[in-house]
């Protein structure tokens, strides 16, 4: 068993349960750690006493997204080669093709035979949402905080199971503005199995895969495979690629090049604060009206 840095692998009673440990950067998604991320769901869908798997988050979130302390980093090269002979970003099919390798990385998710939960709490947004909708079930805390806020001026989505998961109304309200919706309210639209008081999400999680245990690998796998089967003949598996591609389209748009231009100048926080301050508390709401104060926060 390989060890990580940027995860804790643990395999007890059946499941594997990895955990997502960058608590200090609310679980950023950074290249390592998507990296570890992989490497233990395929450890976990080789190993036959595992039945299924557990993501969760270290500390205060499920993950906040990914790690945008680099982006203006590339991988150096090794040996003696330049560093320019490697991809960077330069064109729009460098940025797809940088995407579409973290993208192989997430869709191990969805491609073991072996069943996935998702343990959702605090802020699942961004990235944190990229990992946590290919899972095979997610059952979230009833006040996490879910969505995907770089929609405002970052890009789009590069991957994108909500589609099917909410349908297209919810998905282009929550696309077009960035807002956010709770975990109670993303149990409700159906974009999570189910919420339940933080207090009790461990147990809920670990209380279905105990059910999942008794399951015979094969049955599970094969089980898993056919309702995956039955979204990739509509277009899920397709979906994902075009997101991406999607997605370095979006890079291009003047909001970005504004975003990165005062990441550069002023700092990632001062970005962040540009792109999302103008929207309040950033909320959605699933019933009734949306009255907001002032300042543009939910009343």
């Amino acid at each position: 068993m390989a060890d990580y840095e940027t995860i804790v692998y643990q395999v007890e009673r059946g499941r594997a349960r990895i955990t997502l440990n960058r608590p200090e950067k609310l679980n950023a998604l950074s290249n390592a750690l998507q990296r570890e991320l992989n490497d233990a769901l395929w450890e976990a869908d080789s190993d036959t006493s595992v039945h299924a798997v557990i993501i969760r988050g270290a500390g205060r979130a499920f993950s906040a997204g990914y790690d945008l302390t680099g982006l203006s980093r590339r991988p150096a090269a090794s040996g003696d080669v330049p560093a320019a002979v490697y991809r960077g970003g330069r064109t729009f099919d460098d940025d797809a093709w940088q995407m579409e390798r973290s993208q192989r990385l997430r869709m191990a998710i969805f491609d073991m035979h072996k069943p996935v939960v998702a343990q959702v709490h605090g802020f699942c947004l961004a990235g944190g949402t990229d990992i946590a909708l290919l899972c095979d079930i997610v059952i979230a805390a009833d006040d996490a905080t879910i969505g995907f806020p770089p929609a405002r001026a970052m890009g789009a989505l590069p991957n994108n199971m909500w589609i099917y998961l909410i349908g297209p109304q919810w998905a282009k309200r929550l696309f077009l503005t960035g807002d956010t919706i709770t975990g109670a309210e993303a149990a409700k639209l159906g974009l999570v199995l189910k919420a339940v008081p933080a207090n009790l999400l461990e147990a809920e999680v670990e209380g279905l895969v105990d059910r999942m245990v008794m399951i015979d690998t094969d049955l599970l796998s094969a089980n898993k495979r056919i309702v995956n089967l039955a979204l990739e003949l509509m277009g899920a598996r397709t979906m994902q690629r075009l997101a991406v591609e999607n997605d370095a389209r979006a890079h291009l748009s003047p909001a970005v090049r504004e975003f990165n231009q005062i990441a550069g100048e002023q700092g990632l926080k001062a970005a962040l604060h540009w792109r999302d301050a103008k929207f309040g508390d950033g909320r959605a709401r699933v019933d009734g009206p949306e009255i907001r104060d002032e300042q543009g926060r939910l009343v």
